[in-house]
């Protein structure tokens, strides 16, 4: 290599290696520093890396000056701080639908952030539940095809598979396409979700987007703006109960107050809250209507009373003697069993 071209890299060489090599605990002297260029073939005098250090200092890198033993350069603050780095590797290596090949690959890519001795501590294992079975990596390309379609205001067609009880997927409609208009992507519970409007029914759906298969663009312009103008992911969330639809309703629970936090976890702190005497209070939510929203509700137990609407209340009591109906055991046979 041309000394002058040496010389144009030299600088890239010295920031480098104090993001790659360097904290506050391991900095590099100058004497450091010119034997690490040195190695690449570089020559290097005291005053140039003074010199360079000043010009990465003009350009934003936080580099410091350890007087004390050991003393030298280390960077000071990194765009993520080890914690932070730590949060979102711990992040990649739980979430469902990561495999565990490429959750690793993510990690060492932020370990690349936090330099060599910080990549020791994103390292430390993290022991999670087993996970279901990853996601193909695929998605990925699935969710940006369909970002690009929202960014250009597109509809998309794809094919939508099901699982069977012989445990295969096949696609749902005898392999004909859907055609929708995307307007926004969950991630619930493990899963990726596509919210959209069926153009076929005109209803707002969610769709798993690891099911989808197939993800084209459609020369088409989305319909539904209206209906999407004020869409929030985190309140539609909240609303939807395992993300399956249903009629969208506000409904009323009287609760006991010990429920609040489990109804603030679950819906949020802006949830409107109405007290009713020392021990209860009522809260009314918008919900989505469905059997999984009943599962949770019977599943708080005693304590909970669905009183708004009556067609929900109704609906629910009809969801409970029906869910009841297998378990038709006399109660004497009920009491022999408990003892």
């Amino acid at each position: 290599m041309a000394r002058s071209s040496q010389q144009k890299l030299k600088i890239l060489y010295v920031a480098r290696a104090l993001m790659e090599q360097t904290d506050e605990e391991h900095p590099m002297s100058a004497t450091a520093l010119i034997a690490y260029l040195h190695g690449l073939g570089i020559r290097a005098e005291r005053k140039a890396i003074y010199d360079d250090i000043d010009t990465l200092r003009i350009f934003g890198m936080d580099v410091r000056n350890r007087r004390s033993r050991p003393a030298g350069f280390y960077i000071g603050s990194r765009s993520f701080d080890q914690g932070e780095l730590r949060l979102l590797c711990d992040a990649v290596r739980s979430a469902e639908f990561i495999s565990d090949a490429k959750s690793e690959q993510l990690c060492r890519k932020f370990e690349k952030l936090a330099g060599i001795h910080g990549a020791q501590q994103l390292r430390q294992p993290l022991f999670v539940e087993k996970r279901a079975n990853a996601l193909d990596e695929g998605i990925y390309d699935q969710v940006d095809t369909i970002r690009m379609a929202m960014k250009h205001d597109l509809q998309i067609t794809f094919g939508y598979l099901e699982w069977t009880v012989a445990k295969k997927l096949r696609l749902k409609r005898n392999g004909e396409r859907y055609r929708v208009s995307p307007w926004g992507i969950v991630w619930k519970e493990g899963n990726f979700y596509l919210v959209a409007i069926d153009e076929k029914s005109g209803i707002v759906k969610h769709y798993r987007i690891d099911k989808m298969q197939d993800v084209q663009n459609e020369p088409r312009h989305r319909s539904g703006a209206d209906m999407f103008e004020r869409f929030s992911a985190p309140e539609f969330s909240a609303r939807t109960f395992g993300m399956f639809g249903g009629r969208e309703e506000t409904v009323t629970l009287e609760m006991e107050n010990h429920f609040i936090g489990v109804l603030i976890d679950r819906f949020g702190e802006d949830v409107r809250i109405i007290p009713r005497d020392k021990e209860h209070f009522r809260a009314l939510l918008r919900v989505h209507v469905s059997r999984q929203f009943f599962g949770w509700l019977a599943g708080l137990g005693p304590g909970v009373e669905l009183v708004l609407s009556r067609r929900t209340r109704f609906e629910y009591q009809r969801f409970l003697r029906k869910s009841l109906e297998p378990y038709h055991d006399t109660e004497e046979e009920s009491e022999q069993a408990i003892v």
